[in-house]
């Protein structure tokens, strides 16, 4: 019970990854600040968590995609007296289809909720983490940060920013008591496809996606242990190491073809 009086917020809490995620840190007997888009989902999820583990859920209903959200979440934990032992980003979305088509609006969305909010929430609570001289953040990158995609540029382009950033910071806090951790699963089974409009992609259609309780396992040890990393899944380990390897050019016809429309023959 050691855990009780701590509290962890996590972002895009109310499925997927990050609903999984809130699951392991109840279970550990944190009290949580979870953070969705939709009041009803949000309801839904703490009463939950609450109901099943004797946890306090505090909900904040944000759009990340708003500028000043992520701001306003910090502010409105400060004024409600929460000390955020534990920040988890995990909020994210992408765009399917090529980038001459794509629309600039949405992309520029896109790069504010998996870049700006993200770094604006890891400064305001990584600050207070280190006067404190304690403290956790896991910040969901993503495999594709390690690869140029095709039919998802902007995206595989945030993520590569965000997990650029995770290991610089994480580095910068060495000696603090505080750590950063930076979660790369592959592809996952959330709504993640849905929202971006790319259930006809190949890799949907013709490819196994991974479970996202698994893939929160492997964050949520990789947070407690206080590492810089953790890829999920070993086909996503092996993916990342060939990658590594290759020309950024052959990478990217690679995933060309995995990420292309079922109907693309070409």
């Amino acid at each position: 019970m050691e855990n009780e009086q701590k509290y962890a917020l996590i972002t895009g809490a109310t499925s997927g990854i990050g609903y999984e995620l809130a699951k392991l840190f109840a279970q550990d007997h944190y009290n949580l600040v979870i953070v969705a888009r939709d009041e009803a989902e949000l309801s839904k999820t703490a009463s939950e968590l609450e109901n099943q583990f004797g946890i306090t859920v505090t909900t904040f209903q944000k759009d990340l995609f708003n500028k000043e959200a992520a701001f306003e979440i910090y502010d409105e934990t400060q004024a409600k007296g929460l000390n955020i032992d534990v920040l988890v980003n995990n909020a994210g979305q992408g765009q399917f289809g090529e980038f001459v088509d794509t629309d600039i609006n949405r992309e520029l969305d896109i790069i504010h909720l998996n870049i700006c909010s993200t770094v604006i929430l890891t400064k305001s609570f990584a600050q207070d983490m280190v006067a404190r001289g304690d403290g956790k953040i896991l910040n969901v990158a993503s495999i594709a940060g390690k690869v140029p995609g095709p039919f998802q540029a902007v995206y595989h382009g945030t993520k590569a920013f965000v997990h650029s950033f995770n290991e610089a910071v994480n580095n910068e806090l060495k000696g603090t008591g505080v750590t950063l951790t930076s979660l790369l699963p592959g592809a996952t089974d959330t709504d993640f496809f849905n929202k971006a409009e790319m259930l006809d992609s190949k890799i949907v259609q013709e490819g196994k996606l991974g479970d996202p309780a698994q893939v929160a396992k492997d964050g949520y040890d990789a947070l407690m242990a206080g590492e810089d990393k953790v890829i999920s899944g070993m086909k996503n380990k092996m993916q990342v190491a060939m990658s590594n390897v290759t020309p950024d050019s052959a990478v990217a016809e690679m995933m060309h073809k995995q990420q292309e429309p079922v109907e693309n023959k070409d």
